[in-house]
C-alpha cells in the first residue's frame, strides 16, 4: 500500500462538486481510494499554504498510483480536478 496526498485550493465550487462525482470511480479503476478529506485543518508546525480541501489516498503501488495519473482515459477527470482550483498531488514514498 502506497498514500498520496492532495490538496485543492478551491477556486471553482461547481467543478469540484462535478469531481467529486466522478473520483472515486477514477480512482477505483486503478485500486485507489479515498482514505480520508477535510475541509478543517490544524497546522502542526511550521507556516504552510493552507488548502482547501485535502485528502488521502491510497493505491496499492506506486505503479497503480502512476497509472491512475497518467491514463489516458481519465485525462478529463484530471482537467477537471484541475478546474476546481488549483491542486497538487504527492505520492509518498
Amino acid at each position: 500500500m502506497i498514500y498520496a496526498y492532495a490538496k485543492i485550493t478551491v477556486t471553482n465550487p461547481e467543478a469540484l462538486v462535478e469531481y467529486r462525482d466522478v473520483a472515486s470511480a477514477a480512482l477505483a479503476k486503478h485500486g485507489g481510494k479515498v482514505e480520508s478529506a477535510s475541509r478543517e485543518f490544524t497546522v502542526l508546525d511550521g507556516a504552510p499554504d493552507l488548502p482547501n480541501v485535502c485528502a488521502l489516498l491510497s493505491f496499492p503501488d506506486k505503479s497503480a498510483a502512476i497509472a491512475w495519473s497518467k491514463d489516458p482515459e481519465l485525462a478529463d477527470v484530471h482537467a477537471l480536478r484541475r478546474s476546481a482550483g488549483a491542486s497538487d498531488i504527492l505520492l509518498l514514498g
